[in-house]
């Protein structure tokens, strides 16, 4: 008998790097402050972009930024950008470049305070996801007041390019918000993860 065919969310169903995303990664919970910081510098990347396009160049950030190490990423210098500026495979702005470096000293300053990136993110969820119930993708917002008041706070403590839009899309991407349709086959799944609450 034929394996029924999973049911996913449309968005993803265009490229198969796409649907490799959205069945592996897209809402499930971060809990490393690394993969927060690489999310960090895509989610930069992509403000104004397609997200696929940043997908595809992912590896491409990741020689280029030295594993998405945020200690030496917050180093970076003048000689460090030009070389950014000058790699095809990555997408080449002058204001998304140095944003992620201001990004890097600032999370290291939050590292200091909290202990960790996750604590300070997963604080805003009482630590645990919110489990949304949406049926299709028009229903899914851009932004919350969630959304609204995480931003208001990165920007306060100096981070760029982490509008309200941006800081939703991030919440989505590291699960903080479970957003997958529930007709997807992932909404289910997540659901099943015990979540980490804090300690």
């Amino acid at each position: 008998m034929p394996q029924k065919e999973k049911k996913r969310c449309p968005w993803c169903l265009s490229d198969p790097l796409y649907v490799a995303y959205h069945d592996n990664e897209w809402g499930v919970p971060l809990h490393e402050d690394h993969r927060w910081f690489e999310f960090l510098i895509l989610e930069g990347a992509q403000a104004g972009l397609n997200w696929l396009m940043v997908l595809k160049k992912r590896e491409n950030y990741r020689r280029a930024y030295d594993g998405f190490d945020f200690a030496k990423v917050a180093r970076y210098g003048e000689k460090k950008i030009a070389r950014l500026l000058s790699d095809s495979g990555l997408i080449r702005n002058r204001a998304k470049i140095a944003a992620s470096i201001a990004n890097a000293q600032a999370f290291l300053e939050i590292r200091t305070e909290f202990g960790s990136f996750d604590r300070y993110m997963w604080e805003f969820m009482g630590g645990k996801p919110k489990h949304n119930r949406w049926r299709r993708d028009g229903d899914i917002p851009a932004r919350t007041p969630l959304s609204d008041a995480i931003s208001a706070d990165l920007r306060r403590r100096g981070f760029q390019f982490v509008g309200s839009t941006i800081v939703y899309a991030h919440m989505q991407a590291t699960g903080m918000v479970n957003d997958h349709l529930v007709g997807c086959f992932r909404h289910g799944e997540l659901r099943k993860i015990p979540p980490t609450l804090l300690t």
